[in-house]
């Protein structure tokens, strides 16, 4: 079995399925720290050697930094840790360079590295004007040598243009893309081939949602088992309703029975096939479907795969906006849900 890889940059090279951290995180219940070593061991020996966080992920960056310490040079030299850099919404207003550099080295430290591989930068709020100095500060850090990549997270179009004409080299933006969010397929997609960046894609499984537990089910009713079931479940709302839902997910079901796989296999193979995408981000707890991730790379889509999948994504309605535009309306139903103050202040 061999995992596909992708340059980021020319010796920057990561496989295209990432392992997210969200799911570690505090808040999804407790984490026993030498289990979920052994599960990033476990994911890193089958090839899967390139992880995402955050600094906002409570415990990550130290759970991470931990594995690290475990591994032989050669294989530390083969991981890659991509993390974030998400400032909290009432420290906006004043953010300086300073504190942008105290939370890069705080990821340093945690991850017990002398750099950061891949620094994802994200900003809450537009009308606070101190974005584009923030990702200026980022790049004089890149210069110093403290940050090797510089990317971005849920920016729209018009901002992340705004930040490459200014001189920062993004080399990723992180986005949401799946078969329910087909947000970025516009203008963030021609951007991309403009200037070289590629998308680093989360939500390919919503959450789980594309899954055979779903298949068939009732509509489940709120409140749902948690935040990233309840994010998602809204996506579903959106993009078509749970009877369009359903029938995706038997096309999918009949897909994924054909090609010896999952449906969440097929979700994701399908976005990884997608213009500009470097990687599909995948949020697990542990390594219960570390075998359906490699067998991924086996699944080849026919045309009579995706015909069938285009034959149900011509009844999904788009959602509203740009990149993460729902998602930055805090009065509105996804931006509710956000929590926007997680410790960097």
């Amino acid at each position: 079995m061999t995992i596909a890889t992708t340059e980021l940059r020319p010796g920057y090279r990561i496989a295209r399925l990432i392992k997210g951290g969200w799911q570690l995180a505090g808040g999804h219940g407790s984490i026993e720290q030498q289990a979920a070593i052994a599960d990033m061991a476990a994911y890193v020996e089958a090839g899967l050697t390139t992880f995402d966080c955050a600094d906002i992920y409570t415990g990550v960056e130290d759970l991470i930094g931990a594995f690290r310490r475990t591994l032989t040079p050669e294989a530390r030299a083969r991981v890659k840790v991509h993390t974030k850099f998400v400032p909290d919404l009432d420290v906006l207003a004043r953010i300086d360079r300073a504190h942008v550099a105290s939370i890069i080295e705080r990821s340093c430290q945690r991850l017990g590295q002398d750099h950061i591989d891949l620094v994802q930068f994200h900003w809450w709020d537009y009308d606070l004007p101190r974005w584009l100095d923030t990702a200026l500060w980022l790049r004089d850090l890149q210069t110093e040598g403290k940050i090797d990549l510089v990317g971005g997270t849920n920016f729209d179009t018009a901002h992340t243009a705004a930040m490459l004409d200014a001189g920062v080299k993004l080399a990723t933006m992180q986005v949401q893309y799946s078969l329910l969010d087909n947000r970025p397929a516009g203008g963030m997609s021609d951007l991309c081939a403009r200037h070289g960046m590629q998308l680093l894609c989360y939500g390919t499984v919503a959450g789980g949602f594309f899954s055979a537990r779903w298949l068939g089910a009732m509509e489940p009713a709120e409140p749902l088992e948690n935040r990233s079931l309840t994010k998602y479940k809204l996506i579903i709302d959106d993009a078509g309703g749970w009877e369009w839902f359903q029938a995706l997910l038997r096309v999918l079901a009949d897909i994924a029975a054909r090609h010896g796989t999952s449906i969440g296999a097929i979700a994701s193979r399908y976005v990884l096939d997608l213009a500009h995408v470097a990687a599909a981000i995948v949020g697990v707890r542990n390594r219960a479907h570390l075998a359906d991730h490699v067998l991924l790379f086996d699944v080849a889509l026919s045309p009579a795969d995706r015909a069938a999948i285009a034959g149900v994504l011509a009844q999904r309605r788009d959602l509203d906006g740009d990149v993460y535009t729902l998602e930055r309306d805090r009065a509105g139903r996804h931006g509710r849900i956000m929590k926007y103050n997680l410790g960097n202040s």
